[in-house]
């Protein structure tokens, strides 16, 4: 059995957010798949459905535009208050402008630094590129993990259901997680949403239907009822995005420390950004654009 320090289990829990609800939303795959499945074939293996899915989304990836779209997020990340924000991405990561709090606009003290702090990323693209690049290590390491998922799950009852192709997936008895994120992802049920005829991911919902425990119980336990869903739809041409997701997942850790991932998260207003932008680039649209905002 695999033993896991104290800070290594808290360093890999922190990450597993992206671990779990990442590894199905960020729409990339590393497994050679057959390209003769058919769209509206609801008779084709479930199994071969998904690996086609999996390399629409991983040919997608290669080709990925930079977006700007408006952000409404009530996680641990905003202390449970509901964000606005208007997000732009680039090559270094995504540059966020804090609109509005619980439906307020910024204004005095709270704006003037939501205003100095841009400032500093347009002046210090390069630490705000290290601060990012931890983000990036995490897709990075969910788009490994998408290529576990022919193995890590059985996938039956393909069937539509509201223009959409269903499939059901639970664990796979003969797999054996060798992570603690593969450890979470593994113990959950759920189902997926295949746009047809593109066969692209439109959405999924996964749950624990019974406790994960992670050394007998002693280094982590994830209660049952922990759940993520998403939903993805086409912004553009090829292009999908994750216009919904809510994660919900708890524990308790080591020492009796809680374990609360609690997000949702809702995006929109998608508009394609010209290639190259810089974060500097980045931070002066998305402040022209607050400045019409607040007027």
């Amino acid at each position: 059995m695999a033993v896991f320090s104290k800070q290594a289990a808290e360093g890999r829990w922190q990450r597993c957010g992206m671990g779990v609800a990442g590894v199905l939303v960020v729409g990339a795959g590393l497994v050679g798949v057959p390209r003769g499945v058919q769209a509206d074939e609801v008779s084709a293996p479930p199994l071969a459905l998904m690996q086609t899915m999996i390399a629409h989304e991983y040919e997608a990836e290669k080709h990925r535009e930079h977006y700007e779209y408006l952000s409404q997020e009530r996680s641990e990340r905003t202390g449970g208050h509901l964000w606005t924000e208007r997000v732009a991405e680039t090559s270094e990561g995504k540059v966020k402008m804090l609109l509005a709090e619980d439906g307020q606009p910024l204004q005095g003290a709270r704006l003037a630094a939501e205003t100095a702090r841009l400032a500093d990323v347009a002046a210090h693209p390069e630490e705000f590129a290290k601060q990012e690049q931890a983000l990036k290590n995490d897709e990075a390491h969910a788009k490994d993990m998408l290529a576990l998922l022919p193995k890590a799950f059985v996938f039956e009852h393909v069937r539509q259901e509201g223009g959409y192709m269903k499939i059901d997936f639970r664990p796979n008895p003969e797999y054996t997680p060798q992570s603690l994120e593969e450890r979470i992802l593994h113990g959950m049920s759920g189902s997926v949403l295949l746009e047809q005829p593109v066969l692209r991911l439109h959405g999924i919902e996964a749950r624990l239907p019974e406790d994960v425990s992670i050394g007998f119980g002693l280094l982590a336990t994830i209660k049952a009822g922990s759940n993520f869903s998403t939903i993805r739809g086409r912004v553009y041409g090829d292009e999908w995005k994750t216009a919904m997701l809510n994660t919900d997942i708890t524990g308790r850790a080591i020492f009796f420390k809680a374990i609360a991932k609690k997000e949702h998260a809702e995006h929109t207003e998608f508009r394609v950004l010209a290639p190259g932008m810089s974060v500097a680039q980045a931070v002066a649209m998305l402040e022209k654009q607050g400045v019409g905002v607040r007027e």
